[in-house]
């Protein structure tokens, strides 16, 4: 369990490396499949044996720190999507800026589609009556109903409305440059709206769709 552990510490300790988080704003979660137990802990871990080890029950199996309040939600991904390996939630400026006011991320151009096959989505509001039911947990399940019919391969990550986003990825590293890609992305999408208010998803759908036809032309 060290090794997983240490996956685990090193992820958190990459967050505000990367920008992604302010104060405690953000955690990150690596699972042992073999095992059926995931390692997270409160932000204010200090070394990787702070880090605490649930199953996928939601039973504490080691650990005295107390977890974080996301623990439920990762817990409900990491059920609902058996390829992912680790999972990273933020609240990366822009990013949450989409996620506070309900909207996707569009997708304008290539960088954007190099980590998203679409739109980064945006899940649907949760009632009061959802929320005070147990909000971390109903947040994992509104989660995993935006992505029903979507491969969580090509949309590594979403936006929880009035939240922030959570990424995730087959191991907690890819979780967390899925993170990054998400506050990247963001970020061109706003600059690029800022420059030009009337752009179009569809003037990039339309481009990457003549590329791709002039790619396979190419090989015949």
């Amino acid at each position: 369990m060290d090794e997983l552990r240490r996956e685990a510490y090193e992820a958190n300790v990459a967050l505000p490396r990367h920008g992604l988080i302010n104060l405690t704003f953000g955690n990150a979660s690596a699972i042992d499949r073999s095992k059926g137990i995931f390692a997270i802990v409160d932000y204010a871990a200090l070394n990787p044996h702070d880090m605490v080890l649930f199953d996928l029950e939601g039973k504490k199996v080691e650990g005295e720190l107390n977890p974080s309040s996301d623990t439920p939600t990762h817990r409900r991904l990491f059920l609902a999507f058996p390829d992912i390996g680790g999972v990273v939630h933020t609240h990366s400026s822009c990013a949450t800026a989409f996620a506070e006011t309900g909207r996707a991320i569009p997708i304008f151009g290539t960088t954007h589609a190099d980590y998203f096959n679409g739109e980064v989505p945006v899940t649907r509001k949760m009632t009061a009556a959802v929320i005070s039911s147990g909000y971390e947990w109903e947040t994992g399940n509104v989660i995993v109903e935006r992505l029903e019919h979507l491969d969580p391969a090509d949309y590594p990550g979403v936006l929880v409305n009035r939240h922030a986003p959570f990424a995730w990825g087959v191991t907690v590293a890819k979780a967390v440059e899925a993170a990054v890609a998400v506050e990247c992305v963001a970020n061109m999408a706003l600059m690029s709206l800022r420059l030009s208010p009337e752009l179009s998803t569809a003037d990039f759908v339309s481009f990457q769709r003549n590329r791709t036809r002039s790619k396979l032309k190419s090989h015949n």
